[in-house]
């Protein structure tokens, strides 16, 4: 398996699941992670995908912390099933919203 083929499995799943999705190709700051989207609860998410033995660099284990410390959710996936494991808690659709603008309501 590839790292793009572990990419597309966790894209599939993330969006059976809800989630809004991006695949990030290129962009305009280094470092920023493979999938970035938002979790069907209106959280910020970002996931950088390795394979093997890749590592992360320093600049991309920065852009994950920072975006934690904004309150997002950053992690380093090898498979599905961590990302399975860290998203449990985004999946409860009966407490699922949409925000728009200051009223929160039921989807």
């Amino acid at each position: 398996m590839s790292e793009q083929k572990v990419q597309k499995k966790i894209l599939d799943w993330l969006d059976k699941e809800g989630f809004y999705t991006v695949k990030v190709i290129s962009a305009n700051k280094a470092g920023i992670p493979d999938i970035v989207g938002c979790t069907p609860k209106g959280r910020f998410f970002a996931i950088e995908v390795k394979y093997g033995s890749n590592k992360t660099s320093k600049l991309q284990d920065w852009n994950l912390k920072r975006i934690r410390e904004a309150g997002g959710i950053a992690c380093v996936a090898y498979d599905l099933e961590l990302v399975k494991e860290v998203f449990k808690n985004e999946l409860n659709p009966a407490t699922t919203t949409v925000r728009r603008g200051n009223a929160d309501a039921p989807l």
